[in-house]
C-alpha cells in the first residue's frame, strides 16, 4: 500500500497550524496592535463572537461524535476506516477545520484582536494546502467512487 492510502497527513497537523496562527496573532498584537471598531458596534461584535464560538465548539463536538459513531479515527495522521458523510459532514467535508477557523474568528471578535481574524484565513489556507488536499487524495484512494460522489455533493468548506 502506498503512503497516501495508509497515512493521509504528516506534520504539521492542522491543530498545530491553528495553534501557531493563534500564537502569531497574539505576538503581532503585542508588537503591532491593529485598530479595532469602537462602541457600540464593538459590543455587537463581542456578542456575535460568542455565538460564533459556541457554533464552532458545537461543530467540532458533532464532527468528533460522527467519527466515533462510524468507528473511525479523528487523528489526521491515521488512515480512515470509514467514510463519514452524516451529521456536520453532510454540510461540509471538513467540519473540524471549519470549526477551528470559526473559533479563531470568534476569539478575534471577542478580544478585539484583528490579527486573529486575519490569521484565521491564513490558517485555513495553510490547512487546505498542507492537510486537506492530501486527506482528499487519501479518501479517494481508500473509498474511490463513494468519495467522489460525496465530494460532488458536499463542499470542501461551506
Amino acid at each position: 500500500m502506498d503512503d497516501i492510502r495508509t497515512r493521509p497527513n504528516r506534520l504539521p497537523w492542522p491543530p498545530m497550524i491553528y495553534l501557531a496562527s493563534a500564537a502569531i496573532a497574539v505576538v503581532l498584537n503585542w508588537l503591532y496592535p491593529l485598530p479595532w471598531i469602537t462602541r457600540p458596534l464593538s459590543e455587537i461584535l463581542f456578542a456575535f463572537g460568542w455565538l460564533i464560538g459556541a457554533g464552532a465548539i458545537a461543530m467540532d463536538v458533532a464532527a468528533i461524535r460522527a467519527f466515533r459513531r462510524a468507528k473511525t479515527t479523528v487523528m489526521p495522521h491515521r488512515a480512515s476506516d470509514h467514510l463519514v458523510t452524516s451529521g456536520p459532514f453532510a454540510i461540509t467535508r471538513n467540519p473540524i477545520y471549519v470549526g477551528n477557523t470559526m473559533l479563531m474568528i470568534a476569539v478575534g471578535l471577542i478580544t478585539g484582536i484583528t490579527w486573529f481574524i486575519l490569521f484565521a484565513f491564513v490558517a485555513a489556507f495553510m490547512t487546505q494546502k498542507l492537510a486537506i488536499e492530501r486527506e482528499e487524495k487519501h479518501l479517494e484512494a481508500r473509498f474511490g467512487k463513494r468519495w467522489r460522489d460525496y465530494a460532488k455533493k458536499v463542499r470542501r468548506w461551506v
